[in-house]
């Protein structure tokens, strides 16, 4: 059974990295994709970026295209997001999630929601 566990956000000034994680506890996700979205408050869960079960296909946002990369690793059952040049339009709590039907980018479409882990950034 997927469980999905965020990771890796934290305090960070523009112009900083930082790479977050999200782990399948339950090893299950190897033939999923997996989805990052962000959601800050009042506000909707946005796609960020996702990636297909073989890690062959990626897409992202057009606002983190560029600066992001969201990349797998089956042997670790994890899928990683690199963010690079972060701005104050990405302080949100990131979630990842998976999806049976390949790359998709409304939320509604996605389950196994993590818990997410907060990413702040700070002029």
């Amino acid at each position: 059974q997927v469980q999905l566990e965020e990771s890796g956000g934290g305090l960070v000034q523009v112009g900083d990295s930082l790479r977050l994680s999200c782990v399948d506890i339950g090893r299950a996700f190897t033939h999923l994709a997996v989805g990052w979205f962000r959601q800050t408050p009042g506000k909707e869960r946005d796609f960020v970026a996702a990636i297909n079960w073989d890690g062959a296909s990626t897409y992202y946002s057009d606002r983190v295209r560029g600066r992001f990369t969201i990349s797998r690793d089956s042997a670790e059952n994890t899928v990683y997001l690199q963010m690079n040049s972060l701005n104050l339009d990405d302080t949100a709590v990131y979630f990842c999630a998976t999806q049976t039907e390949g790359i998709l980018t409304a939320a509604n479409t996605y389950d196994n929601w993590g818990p997410g882990t907060q990413v702040t950034v700070s002029s």
